[in-house]
């Protein structure tokens, strides 16, 4: 296990060399950066309308700049900075879809979730249908609806959880090196979500599954998200699940 955040330690696995960046676009829903691939990321941004306290340094100037600089992006504390910094690590990342099983994040919580007690923090689409296949879903929120738990009850349930499903959010706002912390060690670790780094980075902070995504048609996807898609109606992606080496296959 790493010693540095997970943050930390994918920055210092991205390549030496500078990396032109094509394009960037701050969507609704998500944020693309094109370098080497487009990456994305959950957009995150202040929690008020016209939150002039989000301001990005150097908009306007953010494609003139390496991908490795705009992923250093991913330690502010800004998270819409946050986001920008995730987008430009995915867009960095050389993945060998070789070890990758094709296959949404919520059929692989149905399949190892059965009659087990799941911690889920981040609230999916899929949860009506994962709720009747696992045991018990505690689904934890930052901004609880209806039956989900406030995010202070982490502490409490998720060391009781046989599977802990992480959005790849918590690395915008910087909760993910608590909540990986807080697993117990015999527990199956996910971190889904098309923010997810595909790096190996993951494996070493204590994950058992990253399961994300791929940009297939650049155009589309970033035409798509211009126009204020959700994840749901954005196409030209892969939907791809990683599982650690020592771990058994999905």
């Amino acid at each position: 296990m790493s010693n540095h955040t997970v943050i930390d330690d994918l920055l210092a696995n991205l390549p030496d060399k500078p990396v032109p960046v094509r394009s960037i676009l701050v969507g609704a829903h998500w944020t693309a950066v094109c370098s080497t691939r487009c990456g994305l990321a959950t957009t995150i941004i202040g929690g008020k309308p016209h939150d002039h306290t989000t301001v990005v340094h150097d908009v306007g100037r953010l494609h003139l700049k390496s991908a490795q600089e705009l992923a250093l992006y991913a330690l502010s504390e800004n998270f819409l900075e946050a986001s920008i910094g995730v987008a430009a690590i995915n867009s960095l990342l050389e993945v060998d879809e070789q070890n990758a099983v094709e296959m949404n994040a919520s059929e692989v919580l149905m399949k190892k979730g059965a009659g087990k007690n799941v911690a889920l923090v981040g609230h999916f689409p899929f949860i009506p249908r994962l709720r009747k296949a696992v045991l018990n879903l505690w689904v934890i929120e930052q901004h609880p609806d209806g039956d989900d738990y406030p995010a202070s009850s982490a502490a409490d349930l998720i060391p009781r959880a046989d599977i802990v499903a992480l959005t790849a959010s918590a690395l915008i706002n910087h909760t993910i090196d608590d909540l990986l912390a807080l697993c117990n060690p015999d527990a199956r670790v996910m971190i889904l979500g098309p923010s997810t780094p595909l790096s190996p980075v993951l494996f070493d902070h204590g994950a058992t599954i990253i399961a994300g995504s791929r940009v297939l048609d650049e155009s589309v996807v970033l035409n798509n998200i211009g126009q204020g898609a959700t994840f749901q109606q954005v196409t030209g992606v892969r939907l791809l699940a990683f599982t650690r080496p020592d771990a058994s296959p999905l």
